[in-house]
C-alpha cells in the first residue's frame, strides 16, 4: 500500500513535467514553437503597455464612472456615473468592474485605468492561439502551432485592436469574453463536454453584461459548431446546448434580476432607458434601436460616407470603407478567401473534423457579425469592428495552415497565392489613401506580395517546388507589413477624442471616400460625416474645449460612447497639460462643497468631465438621449433638501440632454428663482441661496 509521502514524492516530477510542457511545449513540438508563443505574448504586452498613459483618461464618460466606483460600492455594482448614484452609464457595468478593481489596487490614474485593457489584449492573443492550435492538431504539431502563432499575431497587429485595447470603452472586455467563449466551445468538442460548453455560456453571459446584445452575435456560430462537431451522441449534444443556454441566462441574468428587484427609489436611474429598466435598455437603445434605428440612436443609413464615424450608408462595402476599412479590413479579404477555399479543401470529411469546426466557428462569427455591422441602421462607430478581430485572425491562421498542409495539390497552392495576392493589393489600396505617410511602404507591400504570390504559383513546376515555401514565407511577411505598421502607428498616438480612430498622428481617420480606393477623402483628407462629428485619430475634438458635449448624429441625437473631447490632464490635442474644459475657479467652487451633489448640469458628458476635474459628484440632468430624469418636482425636492449646491448652465455643452423637456423645465425654473453669476466663464446658480 502506497503511503501519503510516496504519493507526494511521485507527484513532484509530474508537476515539473506539466510545467515544462506549459513553457516548452509537447515533446513532439519543435523546440522553438512554444518559446515563440511566449515571445509573442511578451511583445504584445510591451507594445500595448508602452506609454499607455499618453491618452489621459481616454473616454472621460467611462473614466468618471470608474472614479465613482472607487468611492461607492453601490456605484460599482450599478455602474453609476457619479458616486452619489443619480444615474448609470448607458451600458452594463462589467467592463467598469474590472477597471474599478485595478484602480482600487493601484490608485486612480490613467495607467491603472487602462492597464486592464492592455492585459486583455495579451489574453485575447493567447486565447486565439489556443483555439486555433486545437482545431489544427490533426495537421501536425508544427503546422498547428505555426497557424496558431499567425492567428495570435494578427490579433495583436490589427489597428482596431491596437486602438481599443488601449482605451477605456467596453469593447476590450467584450472581445476577450467572446474569444474565451470560442476557446471553451472548441475545448468542449473532443468529448462533447457539457462543462466546457457551459463555461462558454458563462463567458457570453458576461459579454452581455459588457455590451448587451453585441456580445451574443457569436452565439449562432458557437451553437452550430457544438451541434455538428461535438463527439458525442445527438441527444447529449442537445442537452449540452441547453445547459449552455442556462449558463448564459444565469451569467447575464443575475445582474438584470438584481436591478429589477432593487427598489427603484433606492438605486440610480438606468441611463439610456426610457422607463428606468434594464430590459428597456436591452431591447431599445442598446438593442433593436442599434439595428433598426430609433430609441435614441442616430441612423448610419441617413447619409454620409460608408464606414465613417457614424457608419454612413449601409451595404457590404461598409466594412471596407472609410475609417472602418482602416481599422479592420487589412486582412478581411484574405480571411474570406481562407474560409471559402478552406471549406473546399476540407471537402466531405466527417462533421466532427476539428479543422472544419474551426472554419465554421470563425466563419460564422465573421459572417453574422459582419452582416449586422454592414446593415444596421442605428448608431455604429468604426471601433465596433474590433469585435471582428478574433474571427479574421482565426480564419487567416486556420485557413492558411490548412492550405499550406494541402500545398502539394493545386488548390492548396492557388489558395495560398490568392490570400497573399489579395492582401498585398488591398493593403496597397488602404495605404494609398494616405500617400504622405511612409510612401514607400505601399509599393514594397504590393510588389513583394505579388512577387511572392507568383512564386507560389510557379512552384507548381516540380523542379521549382521549393519556391512555394519561399513564396509563402515572404508573402506572409509582406502581407502583414501594412496592418502591423498601422497598428504600431496607432499605439503611438494619444486617443482622447469623441470617437477614437486609428493611424498615425495627423490623419483624419475618414478613410476611403465613397467606400472604395480612389474616392474622395482619406486619412489625410475629408469625407462626409467625419470632420464634423468630432473624430480624429490624434484624439483632438473638433467641437473644441468650449463644447464638451458629444457630436450630433445626423438626426440630431448623440451617443454616450462618444465620450468627451478632453481627458482630465489633457489638452485639446490629447497631449499633456491641464484640462481646458473646467476652469480653476469653477473647480475650486465645486471642491469646496459638501453636499450630495456638488452641482447639477445638463447631460452626462459635462457631468463626467466636471467629476474628473473636481473629484466631486455631479448630477447629470437628462443623462444621455434625453433620459426623463429627474423630473422638475424631483429636482425641486433635491434642492429643498440641500442636496445640490450649484446649477451650471448648459452652455458648457451637455449633448442632446440639454435640449430635452426635462432639462429645459429645470433650466427655466432655476433661472426664474435664482441669480446667475459667472465663474471662470461659466454661468453658475447658487442653489443654497434660497428662492
Amino acid at each position: 500500500m502506497t503511503d501519503r509521502g510516496d504519493r507526494a514524492h511521485s507527484g513532484a516530477p509530474t508537476r515539473r513535467r506539466a510545467a515544462a510542457r506549459l513553457f516548452l511545449g509537447e515533446r513532439e513540438d519543435a523546440r522553438w514553437l512554444r518559446p515563440a508563443f511566449w515571445l509573442l505574448l511578451v511583445v504584445t504586452a510591451v507594445v500595448y503597455l508602452w506609454n499607455l498613459s499618453e491618452s489621459g483618461y481616454a473616454n472621460s464618460f467611462y473614466a468618471a464612472a470608474v472614479q465613482a466606483g472607487t468611492k461607492s460600492w453601490e456605484a460599482f455594482f450599478f455602474g453609476s456615473l457619479d458616486s452619489s448614484n443619480f444615474i448609470t452609464v448607458d451600458k452594463p457595468p462589467a467592463s467598469l468592474w474590472v477597471m474599478v478593481i485595478s484602480v482600487r489596487l493601484f490608485g486612480f490614474s490613467s495607467f491603472s485605468l487602462l492597464l486592464p485593457q492592455a492585459l486583455m489584449a495579451v489574453g485575447s492573443v493567447a486565447l486565439v492561439w489556443g483555439t486555433v492550435r486545437r482545431t489544427l492538431v490533426r495537421l501536425g504539431s508544427t503546422t498547428a502551432n505555426v497557424g496558431a502563432l499567425l492567428a495570435g499575431f494578427v490579433v495583436a497587429a490589427t489597428p482596431a485592436a491596437a486602438l481599443m485595447f488601449r482605451f477605456d470603452n467596453p469593447d476590450a472586455l467584450l472581445v476577450l469574453l467572446m474569444t474565451a467563449g470560442a476557446y471553451c466551445t472548441v475545448r468542449a468538442l473532443p468529448r462533447g463536454s457539457w462543462k466546457w460548453i457551459a463555461l462558454a455560456g458563462v463567458a457570453l453571459g458576461f459579454a452581455f453584461l459588457t455590451k448587451m446584445l453585441q456580445g451574443l452575435l457569436v452565439l449562432p456560430a458557437f451553437g452550430i459548431v457544438y451541434l455538428i462537431a461535438a463527439r458525442t451522441t445527438w441527444p447529449k449534444r442537445i442537452v449540452g446546448l441547453l445547459i449552455a443556454a442556462g449558463s448564459l441566462v444565469v451569467g447575464a441574468g443575475w445582474w438584470v434580476l438584481a436591478v429589477a428587484l432593487w427598489p427603484a427609489d433606492a438605486r440610480p436611474y438606468i441611463g439610456g432607458s426610457t422607463n428606468n429598466t434594464v430590459l428597456d435598455l436591452v431591447f431599445g437603445y442598446n438593442g433593436l434601436g442599434r439595428i433598426f434605428g430609433g430609441s435614441g440612436n442616430g441612423g448610419g443609413a441617413t447619409g454620409g460616407t460608408a464606414g465613417s464615424s457614424f457608419g454612413g450608408s449601409t451595404g457590404l462595402d461598409r466594412l471596407f470603407s472609410s475609417e472602418m476599412g482602416l481599422e479592420i479590413s487589412w486582412l478581411l479579404p484574405a480571411a474570406l478567401v481562407a474560409l471559402v477555399l478552406g471549406l473546399v479543401v476540407v471537402g466531405r470529411r466527417k462533421l466532427s473534423d476539428p479543422v472544419r469546426a474551426g472554419l465554421v466557428l470563425w466563419g460564422g462569427w465573421l459572417i453574422v457579425t459582419g452582416l449586422v455591422f454592414s446593415y444596421m441602421s442605428g448608431t455604429i462607430h468604426p471601433y465596433y469592428t474590433v469585435a471582428l478581430t478574433p474571427a479574421i485572425a482565426g480564419l487567416v491562421g486556420t485557413g492558411g495552415a490548412l492550405l499550406w498542409h494541402a500545398r502539394d495539390r493545386m488548390r492548396g497552392r492557388m489558395g495560398l497565392a490568392a490570400m497573399i495576392g489579395v492582401t498585398a493589393f488591398w493593403g496597397w489600396c488602404l495605404l494609398n489613401e494616405n500617400p504622405t505617410w511612409l510612401p514607400w511602404l505601399r509599393w514594397v507591400m504590393l510588389a513583394g506580395g505579388l512577387l511572392s504570390a507568383i512564386a507560389v504559383i510557379v512552384g507548381s513546376v516540380p523542379s521549382l517546388r521549393k519556391l512555394v515555401a519561399v513564396g509563402v514565407l515572404a508573402g506572409t511577411l509582406f502581407g502583414l507589413t501594412g496592418t502591423t505598421a498601422y497598428a504600431v502607428a496607432t499605439t503611438t498616438v494619444a486617443h482622447t477624442g469623441s470617437i477614437p480612430s486609428v493611424g498615425p498622428s495627423g490623419s483624419s481617420g475618414s478613410g476611403l471616400g465613397g467606400g472604395m480606393p480612389g474616392g474622395s477623402g482619406g486619412p489625410g483628407g475629408t469625407a462626409p460625416g467625419s470632420d464634423t462629428d468630432g473624430s480624429d485619430s490624434t484624439g483632438s475634438d473638433s467641437t473644441g474645449s468650449d463644447s464638451a458635449g458629444p457630436p450630433a448624429m445626423p438626426d440630431g441625437t448623440s451617443d454616450a460612447e462618444s465620450g468627451t473631447g478632453l481627458p482630465a490632464g489633457g489638452d485639446a490635442t490629447g497631449g499633456g497639460g491641464e484640462s481646458a474644459s473646467t476652469s480653476s475657479a469653477l473647480a475650486k467652487l465645486l471642491e469646496a462643497t459638501d453636499t450630495k451633489w456638488a452641482a447639477a448640469v445638463d447631460g452626462s458628458q459635462s457631468a463626467a468631465q466636471l467629476e474628473l476635474d473636481t473629484d466631486t459628484a455631479v448630477m447629470a440632468i437628462g443623462g444621455w438621449s434625453s433620459d426623463p430624469t429627474p423630473t422638475l418636482a424631483e429636482f425641486e425636492a433635491d434642492v429643498a433638501a440641500g442636496d445640490i449646491s450649484y446649477y451650471i448652465s448648459s452652455g458648457t455643452g451637455g449633448g442632446m440632454a440639454s435640449g430635452s423637456s426635462t432639462a429645459s423645465a429645470i433650466s427655466a425654473w432655476v433661472a426664474a428663482n435664482y441669480s446667475a453669476t459667472t465663474v471662470g466663464g461659466q454661468t453658475v446658480y447658487d442653489l443654497s441661496s434660497g428662492e
